[in-house]
């Protein structure tokens, strides 16, 4: 290849990039002002999901933070709030909405538990991280259940369940 052929390559290649680049900022331009209110809502979904969550599920316990449950496990709960451990939590559809939304959307994973129970307690990693407290502990009266986080876990109301955190009551 004599060097005007590699230059005419060169140049191909510059217009080509160059192309493409105008291309791509004009397709990102067009999606950011054709969908202003999509992108807004999406976001507002999100801050709305977070607040009603933590207000809604707050008013009888902690707000269990997503990550402890899967994706389908947390649309299986959200659909039985009728029937939630023994109590009607029922929300308004547009709240139940969204706080599904935030809790699918931030869920520690997409697969289904390998339990069939919607019990925090009942899953592998919770029985993985508790398997050395004794099970008197849950008996204690400070303590009452495995379910009551917050008794242990001094943060458990902010989602802060690090071991440094961790206070078992006498």
């Amino acid at each position: 290849m004599k060097a005007p052929d590699l230059l005419i390559i060169t140049r191909h290649r510059s217009r080509t990039a160059a192309r493409s680049f105008r291309t791509a900022l004009f397709a990102l331009l067009l999606a950011s002002t054709a969908t202003p209110q999509l992108a807004q809502s999406a976001s507002g979904v999100m801050q709305s999901g977070e607040q009603r969550w933590r207000t809604e599920c707050s008013s009888c316990h902690i707000a269990y933070p997503p990550k402890l449950l899967s994706a389908p496990t947390w649309g299986r709960m959200m659909s039985g709030l009728d029937k939630h451990f023994g109590a009607d939590a029922t929300v308004e559809p547009a709240a139940a909405a969204e706080i599904v939304a935030y809790l699918e959307q931030n869920a520690h994973g997409k697969r289904a538990e390998p339990t069939t129970t919607l019990r925090i307690t009942d899953t592998r990693w919770f029985q993985r991280e508790h398997d050395e407290v004794p099970a008197g502990v849950w008996k204690r009266p400070a303590v009452k259940s495995a379910s009551n986080c917050g008794a242990c876990h001094t943060a458990a109301d902010s989602g802060d369940f690090r071991e440094r955190n961790i206070r078992i009551p006498r």
